[in-house]
């Protein structure tokens, strides 16, 4: 499993990365392995700001759908368009070509409240 520092994660298996002020969000290592072969992602907010924990997209695999969780509140700025024609993109690098949506936090403070890579690792190898 892979764990970058660089990134903050919740215990929904959400992560995100700051870069300048557009956080990045996709799921972890760990949560594509979980639900396996990903074949659809599926984001209609695009365009709303939403809070943290709120439902942004679902993700889909061969035989379930799951719900995609806001780690911080912000405004959906885009959606990767990459994943459109090639969702296996989260299977292959979850943390970087497979990234979900771009966001504008509207709470950086958010932040603070989110898992670093240690205590993500300590959550899922309970």
């Amino acid at each position: 499993m892979n764990y970058p520092a660089n990134v903050k994660y919740t215990s929904e298996h959400e992560w995100i990365r700051l870069d300048g002020e557009t956080g990045y969000v996709g799921i972890t290592d760990y949560a594509q392995n979980q639900l396996g072969d990903i074949v659809f992602v599926d984001v209609t907010t695009e365009g709303e700001t939403l809070a943290k924990g709120e439902i942004f997209g679902t993700i889909e695999v061969v035989k379930t759908v799951s719900d995609l969780f806001l780690p911080i509140g912000g405004e959906i700025l885009e959606v990767n368009p990459a994943l459109e024609e090639n969702p296996e993109l989260v299977n292959k690098d979850p943390y970087g070509e497979g990234w979900l949506i771009k966001i504008k936090p509207t709470d950086l403070a958010e932040m603070d409240e989110l898992l670093d890579a240690e205590a993500y690792k300590l959550l899922i190898n309970e």
